[in-house]
């Protein structure tokens, strides 16, 4: 029997539902959270009057057709909150009702009107009346409010209408005229990997072991044990498709190739393939699922490199001309402004046939879905429509919610903040730019705040095949390890480009780019050259993975240590369980610190408890606070991080 009105439109009912949290610009876009964790729903809910209001959050993949629901409850200030857990990857919609419990207000009234002593016969007969009129909300509810019902009746004792079981029966049971629903709310639940995760980006062609010979997916599952052994998550490769042969750069982005250059990665397309084909020398698309295979096989999972970039002899420009833009001559506009010609060209994604591009770059997404990949980094998707995106990701995940994307833009706040709004899961940041303690602590401050937290995930990669920031090209070893030791404690997601472990360092002078760049040539490593600080990347990996406050970003505090090149922080897990603090050094001097943890807390069951000890998380070793805080020493050449575990009063030694 349905218990409830159709709902009515707020602005024509009796209740406001305002300042509802979360949202992200008034519902426009979704909310982003993780499946199986507690989604926090905040609202102001008010009425005119005395009325006793009651309030629930209903919510529904869109997938399902039925809503479920959960009561709120009133904190203060008509501010109520409520929980739901959403159990599956995928789009949901979450509202809020309010309507007025009639039963409880009558009741209210009633037991006001006790105080005075006045005759309550009718008010008594009004509410005995309610329970007449109530429509079962289960056959527990009905028996009482049948039993005190029938007790009211024999009795005439208005203390049988007064019982709190009837009380709870009947706010489940009884008619809702002025049911209002407020808007619906987007939420988009992830799997775990959408928040954390150590990425390890690698070309492909180079990981073979003779120079100069171009490298197979042998060769990457040959290197797949030397990732792990550094516990990365996720292997990110550079696209794996067949490069164009027309206008092909030449080493350091020469205009011309020489006999032999590989040429760029993102100029895809051939007479071999496009999209969805493997560049032959790497192998076969059979070699690419064993490769995935074998990635799984080792706790890791294979992130794409995709781009729209076509070269001037990808097939669809032959198969589909109608996808491209065309200069005055006929030829085809390249994809960048230059006096020369350009490897690559550019789809038109507003053109009269865009529909079919849109539908057709779908299609290779899903395709290499189909293969085995669920990770995808985007390639400068500023430099593309947002409403293509939006759409893509809608359609993509909508096949399969466990996809996720990774957008591979540096480029203006708001616009990287749009792109991370729309859809994309993860997003590059501005980390490798923050250097000064107070740049970071400002820039951590901005991506945690409200609402950037609720639809921006950073990625804080350190490097990438086109970023060599001017603070790594020393190539000091301290240097290497405090930053890759920042990213991968102050983000839960972080990554390196290969080389990064060997300290690799020569620039283009006065520019933050890879002299040899390995974009246009292939290159061959010895993985194991002195000097590497691989044991010290997979260190870091291991406390990550041991320790769940270092899986998430936003539970970050700052601790104000004197040295102004210290940044010291605390971190602690969504349940507050595990509370990790740190203190890394910004430059290499030996020195020793005061780091203050007076008011830590960490919770061992329903209670939180104060800091007692904390425990180092590289040599074991413990030690108890004194004067609520704990000293330091720091030597950056060894190692710039102090990591500590906090250890609470009732936790055992």
């Amino acid at each position: 029997m349905n218990k409830t009105a159709r709902p009515v439109e707020s602005a024509s009912g009796t209740f406001h539902i305002t300042d509802v949290y979360p949202s992200v610009d008034c519902g426009r876009f979704p909310v982003k959270r993780i499946m199986g964790e507690a989604v926090e729903v905040w609202a102001d809910i008010y009425r005119d009057g005395h009325h006793v209001i009651a309030a629930a959050l209903v919510w529904r993949h869109e997938a399902d057709g039925d809503w479920r629901h959960a009561a709120m409850t009133l904190h203060s200030d008509d501010r109520w909150g409520g929980t739901f857990v959403p159990d599956r990857p995928g789009r949901y919609k979450f509202a809020i009702e309010a309507w007025t419990d009639e039963f409880a207000s009558w009741r209210h009234r009633f037991e006001q009107k006790q105080k005075s002593s006045g005759d309550l016969t009718l008010d008594a007969i009004e509410g005995a009346g309610m329970l007449t009129q109530a429509q079962a909300g289960g056959p527990a509810d009905a028996a009482v409010i049948i039993r005190q019902c029938e007790i009211y009746l024999q009795t005439g004792e208005a203390g049988a209408l007064l019982a709190p079981e009837l009380k709870e029966a009947m706010a489940d049971s009884q008619f809702r005229p002025d049911l209002t629903r407020s808007q619906l709310f987007p939420l988009v639940a992830d799997r775990p990997r959408a928040r954390h995760g150590a990425w390890y980006q690698m070309f492909p062609r180079s990981q073979g072991k003779v120079p100069g010979a171009h490298g197979t997916f042998s060769d990457c599952i040959a290197r797949l044990p030397d990732v792990a052994a550094m516990d990365f998550d996720v292997v990110l490769l550079t696209p794996i498709h067949p490069i164009g042969r027309e206008h092909r750069k030449g080493r350091n982005n020469a205009a011309t190739a020489q006999p032999g250059d590989p040429g760029s990665p993102y100029a895809i397309g051939s007479a071999d393939g496009g999209h969805d084909a493997v560049h032959p020398e790497l192998g076969t698309l059979e070699d690419f699922r064993a490769f995935v295979a074998a990635c799984r096989a080792h706790d890791m999972e294979v992130a794409l490199d995709f781009t729209p970039n076509c070269s001037p002899d990808h097939p669809w420009l032959k198969q589909h001309p109608q996808w491209f833009r065309h200069r005055p001559d006929g030829s085809m506009r390249p994809a960048e402004d230059r006096p020369q010609p350009d490897d690559v060209v550019d789809p038109d994604f507003t053109g009269e046939d865009a529909a079919a591009l849109w539908q057709a770059l779908r299609d290779v997404v899903l395709f290499w879905v189909d293969q085995g990949v669920r990770i995808f980094r985007i390639d400068n998707p500023h430099t593309r429509p947002l409403s293509f995106w939006e759409w893509l990701i809608r359609e993509v995940q909508r096949h399969d919610p466990e996809v996720l994307f990774l957008a591979g833009s540096f480029e203006r706040p708001k616009l990287m903040k749009g792109l991370a709004k729309l859809g994309f899961t993860q997003s590059y940041t501005y980390f490798a730019w923050r250097t000064l303690r107070s740049e970071i602590e400002q820039y951590l401050g901005e991506l945690n705040s409200y609402p950037e937290r609720d639809f921006f995930r950073p990625n804080f990669f350190v490097n990438t095949p086109d970023v060599l920031p001017f603070h790594l090209q020393s190539g000091e070893s301290w240097m290497f390890k405090s930053r890759v030791a920042l990213a991968a404690t102050l983000s839960s997601s972080y990554g390196i480009y290969s080389g990064f472990e060997l300290l690799e360092h020569a620039p283009i002078p006065g520019r933050e780019d890879y002299l040899n760049p390995e974009t246009y040539e292939i290159k061959v490593r010895d993985w194991e050259q002195p000097g590497n600080i691989k044991p010290y990347v997979a260190a870091l990996n291991r406390i990550r993975r041991g320790n769940s406050a270092l899986q998430q970003t936003n539970n970050l505090r700052f601790i104000g240590i004197e040295d102004g090149d210290v940044i010291g922080f605390v971190k602690q897990s969504v349940d507050q369980t595990n509370v990790i603090a740190a203190a890394v050094a910004l430059s290499p001097d030996v020195r020793d610190i005061w780091l203050p943890l007076g008011d830590a807390m960490v919770r061992h069951g329903d209670a939180r408890c104060p800091v007692t000890a904390v425990e180092d998380l590289v040599t074991g070793e413990r030690h108890s606070l004194e004067w609520g805080g704990v000293r330091l020493h720091i030597d950056p050449k060894r190692d710039p991080a102090r990591l500590l575990r906090c250890v609470g009063l009732k936790e055992p030694s």
